[in-house]
């Protein structure tokens, strides 16, 4: 099984470059086995990757944006699904994929539910402790700085949005831009 994941080498957009090597850089640190396929340079791969992304997942506009993650010809999802399964920690099921041997879900033995139990133990004891320094600096924060934090958090989120949107819209001007010009080309010949 082979992972490929649809990449746009000539992006203008530097949202989607981030995301790009946060998947692939991913992956490489899993020592998960993939492959880059370009949709900028190719048009096959273009193709290929919009036919088979199911509709209830491309966007509004019907073209979905890279980067778009498969296994074989099964759709795993793009980089907010991968994203969500990063932070869950199951990008093994996301990619439909077997855990590697040695991992704690590999292996079905009591002994190990056993050792899963004690480091949940242990994860409990590290948390506490997280909760406790996150409890102190609340308390030591006066409530308008946390109302200033906050709304300054939501600005930037914000701004992040509009950011993203507005490379997406560039990057789907690009790929109209491409299209047209084959659509010319396709003609004069």
């Amino acid at each position: 099984m082979v992972i490929k994941v649809f990449l746009a080498t000539s992006s203008g957009s530097t949202a989607i470059k981030k995301k790009q090597q946060d998947v692939v850089g991913f992956l490489e640190a899993l020592k998960v086995e993939y492959a880059e396929l370009d949709i900028a340079c190719n048009e096959q791969n273009r193709m290929w990757m919009r036919q088979n992304v199911p509709e209830e997942k491309k966007p509004s506009n019907g073209i979905p944006l890279p980067p778009q993650i498969f296994n074989e010809e099964s759709y795993c999802g793009d980089y907010d699904t991968f994203f969500d399964a990063k932070e869950d920690n199951t990008v093994y099921a996301f990619l439909g994929l077997p855990p590697p041997p040695g991992s704690k879900k590999h292996n079905g033995d009591a002994q190990e539910g056993e050792e899963e139990g004690q480091a949940g133990d242990e994860e409990e004891g590290e948390g506490g402790r997280a909760d406790d320094e996150a409890t102190e600096l609340e308390t030591s924060r006066g409530e308008g700085e946390e109302e200033e934090a906050a709304a300054e958090k939501e600005t930037d989120e914000e701004a992040q949005e509009e950011d993203e949107e507005q490379e997406e819209e560039e990057l789907h001007s690009q790929e109209e831009e491409e299209l047209q010009q084959l659509e010319e080309e396709e003609e004069a010949e």
